[in-house]
């Protein structure tokens, strides 16, 4: 979340760039002004009280050593009374606190500088693409039907046993699955990371730490019973590791990875767009994720994504970079490119990653600072990115690599698959 002080210290350059995120309630930026404004007034009341109530605690002491036990009952009786008046400025400013973090957690994250305007992903910038569109069959067919004529996943089983986006992956296709994953986390190995096997199960304040709490809670699978969140991506648990966490400053950038299957309600899509492994309830990810010093957060951002798209390159799948608008950008993001590989039976581009730099936004939730040379406390940088998710990935493998006879495995994964082909 923003800081109170950079707030009332920037307002009208937050407003502007609000706006370029197409915020709709930028009354709250002058609530919490004036909610901060409240907060210090009685904050000055509470330390008011306080220190009369040491000095007349003195007072007392004086009295009794000297005898004057009239002067200090009556000054007991004041000071009585100035608990009371403490109490009620300190339940005040517990309200008032509560009441300023939750207004607080309702407006997003600042764009960068070089983030366009825009309100949809129609207005993003494609910054960079790579490879060539395939050239298929005349007998073509999109993954939905490859994956039902080779035996690879059962849509309509899944559908029995949970519901509509929860696939069953059967033979080569689970072997594809696995392979996938076992590459994407080899390589993530070979560039420095630390593999990281979290819960997939998170609590509500890692929710909030991350932000996906409150400003996605009605795409999150919620276990009522025991106020448990199924993770929308393996950056909740593996960042909220660091929650509460003071680093020191050499121990920058922290770099970690992690695959969990992936959990999203995604309410309200329907439609041929979702078909097949377009759109799933569950879905497996791997997951990288930075901690890194401020000043050295954008070059690390650069990083990531050319680490990402040589992922797709030795899929040998075409790619292209965007460049999020402000209006299709998350909620907790700075600056987001998104990967999209082409799709060649459906003849369209789908995104299989997300790179994003948050700045300070998830750190100031988080209270993760590391300790900087002049030894004070400063916030991090926190950035993660989908390296890679699978099912869309998947789609695009089995599309673009079939032939009359079965489908092609790229070069790189045959020895994670164990075969060369599909038939």
């Amino acid at each position: 979340m923003l800081q109170v002080n950079y707030i009332r210290d920037n307002k009208e350059q937050v407003l502007e760039k609000l706006a370029i995120k197409n915020f709709k309630q930028p009354e709250i930026v002058h609530q919490v002004i004036e909610l901060d404004d409240l907060r210090k007034h009685t904050q000055l009341q509470l330390d008011s009280t306080l220190e009369k109530g040491k000095i007349l605690a003195t007072q007392i002491g004086g009295m009794m050593k000297t005898g004057d036990k009239e002067g200090a009952e009556n000054l007991k009786i004041e000071n009585t009374q100035l608990k009371e008046f403490g109490k009620t400025f300190s339940d005040k400013l517990e309200e008032i606190e509560t009441e300023l973090k939750a207004l607080l957690y309702l407006i997003p994250n600042l764009p960068a500088a070089s983030v366009p305007k825009g309100f949809c992903a129609d207005d993003n910038e494609t910054i960079f693409s790579h490879g060539n569109i395939p050239e298929l069959i005349a007998t073509a067919q999109p993954h939905w039907e490859l994956a039902t004529k080779y035996n690879l996943i059962d849509f309509e089983l899944g559908n029995k046993i949970t519901g509509a986006g929860f696939p069953v992956y059967k033979g080569k296709g689970a072997k594809l699955q696995r392979a996938l994953i076992n590459f994407f986390l080899a390589e993530a190995e070979k560039q420095g990371y630390t593999e990281i096997q979290p819960p997939i199960l998170v609590n509500e304040a890692s929710g909030y730490g991350t932000g996906q709490l409150p400003d996605k809670e009605g795409q999150m699978y919620f276990v009522g019973i025991d106020n448990l969140y199924l993770i929308p991506t393996a950056e909740v648990p593996i960042t909220n590791l660091y929650r509460d966490v003071i680093l020191k400053e050499e121990e920058l950038p922290v770099k970690n990875a992690g695959y969990t299957p992936c959990f999203r309600r995604e309410a309200g899509s329907y439609g041929a767009h979702v078909r097949g492994l377009n759109r799933l309830h569950q879905f497996d990810k791997v997951e990288i994720v930075q901690i890194a010093h401020p000043e050295k957060s954008y070059e690390i951002l650069e990083q990531m994504s050319s680490y990402v798209q040589s992922l797709l390159q030795k899929l040998e799948l075409p790619y292209r970079v965007l460049r999020l608008c402000g209006g299709d950008m998350s909620f907790a993001s700075a600056l987001t490119y998104d990967m999209e590989v082409y799709s060649a039976a459906q003849a369209k581009w789908l995104e299989v990653s997300s790179v994003s730099n948050f700045e300070t936004f998830q750190a100031n939730r988080l209270k993760l600072r590391f300790k900087n040379k002049e030894g004070k406390n400063q916030l991090c940088h926190t950035l993660n990115g989908s390296a890679l998710a699978l099912p869309r990935i998947v789609a695009a493998l089995l599309e673009n690599n079939q032939t009359e006879n079965g489908i092609n495995i790229p070069k790189a994964l045959q020895a994670y698959t164990g075969f060369d082909f599909i038939s």
